[in-house]
């Protein structure tokens, strides 16, 4: 049976919005401090710090997101479906980055912050096989996105640090900053396999 395939400037046009949307929600739940000095702005580093962190995570989304749908064919319902499900997971970051925000240090936020960026990476993955499947085993996605072993590497990483989170927060923090590290920049095999005017 043939899947119909649509084309993907509306995927990625909504996808956009959403995550647009996303961090003006995360500026919004920055508060200034009451005074005028720089030192008010000291009780507020562990926010700033989780509002950088969080920011960091939702352009790198959107960055690889970019590039997963410049490299796919077309987009079916079921990727649709994949989407949103991707959207659901990015579109809590803000409610976990709030709370662990205001509450530094404290199991159940970090731990919270932790599944909310597991999940998201889980959906991240489908997507991007779903995509993959869609185009088949000649196409570039395939090629690109290889055996994915930093997809997989990062979700054993969120899970240990999750788990880690509700003994040692702090140390579950690292990994969450760990990852954002190891996907700061963009995967060059994906990179490579770009058209050459793709904007």
């Amino acid at each position: 049976m043939q899947v119909r395939t649509m084309g993907k400037a509306r995927l990625e046009a909504f996808s956009d919005g959403v995550i647009a949307i996303i961090i003006t929600i995360m500026v919004l739940e920055l508060r200034v401090p009451e005074g005028t000095d720089l030192g008010d702005l000291l009780p507020m580093v562990p926010i700033l710090s989780g509002y950088l962190l969080s920011f960091v995570y939702v352009g790198i989304y959107w960055v690889n997101h970019h590039h997963l749908l410049q490299l796919a064919r077309g987009v079916t319902g079921r990727i649709m479906w994949a989407n949103l499900h991707l959207l659901f997971w990015m579109s809590l970051i803000p409610f976990v980055t709030n709370w662990m925000g205001e509450h530094h240090g404290s199991v159940a936020p970090v731990a919270s912050y932790g599944f909310v960026l597991l999940m998201t990476a889980a959906a991240y993955r489908l997507l991007a096989l779903s995509l993959a499947r869609h185009d088949g085993p000649q196409g570039k996605l395939v090629d690109a996105l290889g055996g994915d072993s930093k997809g997989k590497g990062s979700l054993l990483l969120y899970a240990g640090g999750t788990a880690v989170s509700f003994v040692y927060p702090t140390a579950g923090l690292a990994v969450y900053v760990l990852v954002a590290a190891l996907w700061f920049v963009p995967d060059p095999r994906v990179e490579a396999a770009l058209p050459g005017d793709a904007d």
